[in-house]
């Protein structure tokens, strides 16, 4: 989840808001790669989840990275709530699972160094304490009640609203975890393209990566779990929206759609102030109920930009938001995956080539196949399986294209970062298959299993 935006003074033109989604067109020169992921943290003795404080907790996690690693603490109300270092951010998912919000670097070589620091850093200050990490798409056992909510204000604001809308949305917010990247674009036009793109092929991202098969200590029939949850969240902020594919779409259309989207909070002094349900609009003329006669700042739009929860997102960057969390090598396959499709221009029109000619209800039904049954997922005669085979040879080409070495020249390209995706396509088996063989193989139905075989 976000941190809250600062600066930009206030809005007294409709244009900044657009302005401000503009602002993020960079030359191809200065496009970085941002990669993000999540990962449950339990008690190695008892396999449930962390608490926030006490001796081994969430807090004493990101108290030891703080002392023993450099990093600053962030707090609200004087509880450590996330650590800063070096453009990156570590900050507390909803029900406590960990996340590594990583700096703009330049290539997936820097991208896998980071991933791979940061979880040296947690393993040295966790295994000292009794705590383990998993990196799964959904708890497998853990009970909503057996997940506390962390003490962040937007959380518990957020919280009292998804019980409102939809029926999943405080699942999602306690038991789900993603990998994700965000990646950056020169114009409008190349947002739009990568857009579009982004939109259509989520489902192969979600199928590759598919890794909740269990939930509340069930197979719960589905490969991707964590996808089912985001289908009924809340309709007016989710979803594969079919308007970023009609004539027209831009940095506007984005506007217009986000202000109909309703708010949660205004951050203030610190302090998250309820806005539930509330409209941007209103917020524009000054007729906020949470703050009367109180026009937005800039930094309110930033925060109301990051309550949207789209397969893909814009804002002065574009994030990939379908992929299940999972084991450490795949944690780099995700952003490889996208910029091999996003960052080379034939790849990215290879791709859109692939896709341009889907409707609106055939890109659903493969975001409803991806979750349900991974690569064996079947929609109008597209095959996910040969789908798939096909994006991540374009995503290959597109890696090769960059020649961008590693290992001090040793390393050619960035194609080896996708090697786990190619033996997912060459066996026909995503993470889920992989749990689900052991669930019905050699665990003998234990899942508790997971724990001791999977752990970082």
């Amino acid at each position: 989840m976000s941190i809250p935006q600062s600066g930009g003074g206030p809005i007294e033109r409709y244009e900044q808001l657009v302005e401000m989604l503009a602002k993020g067109c960079k030359p191809k020169a200065d496009w970085r790669i941002g990669t993000e992921h999540e990962k449950f943290g339990y008690c190695q003795d008892t396999l449930k989840p962390l608490p926030y404080g006490g001796e081994r907790s969430i807090k004493a996690v990101l108290e030891g990275l703080e002392s023993r690693f450099g990093w600053d603490r962030v707090e609200e109300d004087c509880k450590i709530i996330g650590l800063t270092k070096d453009g990156a951010n570590v900050s507390l998912e909803p029900g406590g699972a960990l996340e590594l919000s990583g700096a703009p670097l330049e290539n997936i070589h820097q991208t896998c160094d980071e991933v791979n620091t940061h979880l040296a850093e947690v393993k040295a200050v966790s295994d000292e304490i009794g705590v383990k990490f998993i990196g799964l798409g959904a708890a497998p056992e853990w009970t909503h009640e057996q997940m506390p909510l962390m003490p962040k204000g937007r959380y518990k604001l957020m919280n009292d609203y998804m019980e409102k809308v939809g029926t999943m949305g405080t699942a999602m917010m306690r038991r789900t975890c993603t990998v994700q990247v965000n990646l950056d674009f020169s114009s409008e036009a190349d947002m739009v393209q990568k857009m579009r793109v982004a939109l259509a092929l989520q489902p192969v991202a979600v199928a590759l990566f598919a890794n909740s098969p269990f939930f509340e200590g069930k197979v719960n029939g589905h490969k991707s779990w964590r996808s089912r949850i985001w289908r009924d969240l809340d309709a007016s902020r989710t979803g594969m929206l079919p308007f970023v594919f009609e004539d027209g779409f831009g940095f506007e259309a984005w506007v217009e759609w986000v202000l109909d989207v309703p708010m949660y909070f205004v951050y203030r002094d610190g302090k998250y102030i309820n806005a539930l349900g509330m409209s941007f609009r209103d917020f524009l003329k000054g007729e906020l109920p949470a703050l009367p006669g109180e026009k937005p700042l800039l930094s309110d739009w930033a925060d109301h930009l990051t309550t949207v929860f789209p397969e893909a997102r814009v804002k002065q960057f574009i994030e990939m938001r379908g992929a299940d969390g999972g084991p450490w090598r795949r944690l780099c396959a995700l952003p490889a995956f996208w910029v091999g499709l996003m960052y080379d221009q034939t790849a990215l029109d290879a791709a859109w080539d692939l896709c341009k000619g889907w409707t609106a209800e055939q890109r659903e039904a493969l975001r409803i196949g991806a979750s349900v049954d991974g690569l064996q997922a079947q929609v109008d005669g597209i095959s996910m399986h040969n789908l798939a085979r096909q994006v991540v040879a374009i995503s290959e080409a597109g890696l090769k294209a960059r020649a961008i070495a590693g290992a001090g020249g040793l390393v050619p390209d960035e194609t080896h970062f996708l090697n786990a995706l190619k033996e997912t396509i060459e066996s026909g088996q995503t993470p889920a298959d992989e749990l689900l063989g052991h669930y019905h193989g050699d665990w003998g139905g234990e899942l508790t299993r997971i724990y001791q075989d999977y752990s970082y």
